[in-house]
């Protein structure tokens, strides 16, 4: 067996609980410093935010979906854990960095595993110049808001707004407007992963934006950057046969 010492997290749903008390019972339940692996019980928020508290430790997470979607969970089952862990498959994923400076000149640092997503404080339309690797490209995009997805997270706020679904292995990120009224038609762009991309806030203090790195905010931002940081791999797994990429690819027949 690869994995011998399992640390089991879990949501504090009923359900969650439950499944707690039978996997600790059957498998023991290491500390989180000494395990080979972990266990998230719950759902795609409970994977995200375990993928976030381990960040730095390159130990990989097999989620089991206890929760509502369960884009990035496994099926729940009690029996052959320690099989479906031996044989599950691997993805290896970056997070994306975003630095933002506030109005008031302070400065801020957040990953994010799913998007970094840009968003207007006020029933005024935000107004955005983008730039792509020092060079501009909208010279000023009027809309709700705009993101930058992994592939990982593709399939989630990205995919509401229209975006594209990113196969895993793609080395792609997601440009994409939320609700633009100005290009209206513009419906974002497909970038490399090496790609910078920085968000020039226009009228600040007419029409207010706040900068999203998956579940941290911060409010009244004027510039943010965003680039994937290939220092930091996370590692997701997946039973055999139903990886990521199968995942992602399913959801772009579904209608």
């Amino acid at each position: 067996m690869k994995f011998k010492n399992i640390a089991f997290v879990a949501t504090d749903v009923p359900e969650a609980q439950d499944a707690l008390g039978r996997l600790i019972a059957a498998y023991g339940n290491a500390a989180p410093a000494e395990a080979d692996v972990i266990v998230a019980l719950g759902g795609d928020g409970l994977m995200l935010q375990t993928l976030h508290k381990h960040m730095h430790r390159k130990i990989p997470i097999y989620g089991m979906n206890l929760g509502s979607v369960g884009f990035l969970m496994n099926e729940y089952r009690d029996d052959q854990l320690l099989e479906r862990l031996d044989a599950a498959d691997i993805a290896r994923l970056h997070p994306l960095r975003m630095h933002a400076t506030l109005a008031n000149g302070t400065k801020h640092e957040a990953l994010a595993i799913n998007e970094v997503s840009l968003l207007r404080e006020t029933y005024q339309a935000a107004k955005i110049r983008i730039s792509i690797d020092g060079k501009v490209r909208m010279a000023e995009l009027s809309c709700d808001g705009v993101l930058v997805s992994t592939p990982a997270g593709s399939t989630a706020y990205n995919l509401s707004a229209q975006g594209p679904i990113i196969p895993i292995d793609a080395a792609l990120l997601a440009l994409t407007p939320i609700s633009a009224f100005r290009p209206r038609r513009w419906r974002g762009a497909l970038l490399s992963h090496r790609a910078k991309v920085r968000f020039e806030i226009l009228e600040p203090e007419k029409r207010p934006i706040s900068a999203v790195a998956d579940h941290r905010e911060f409010r009244d931002v004027v510039e943010v950057t965003v680039e994937e940081d290939t220092t930091i791999d996370l590692l997701m797994m997946f039973d055999e046969g139903h990886s990521l990429d199968e995942r992602i690819l399913t959801e772009q027949f579904l209608y």
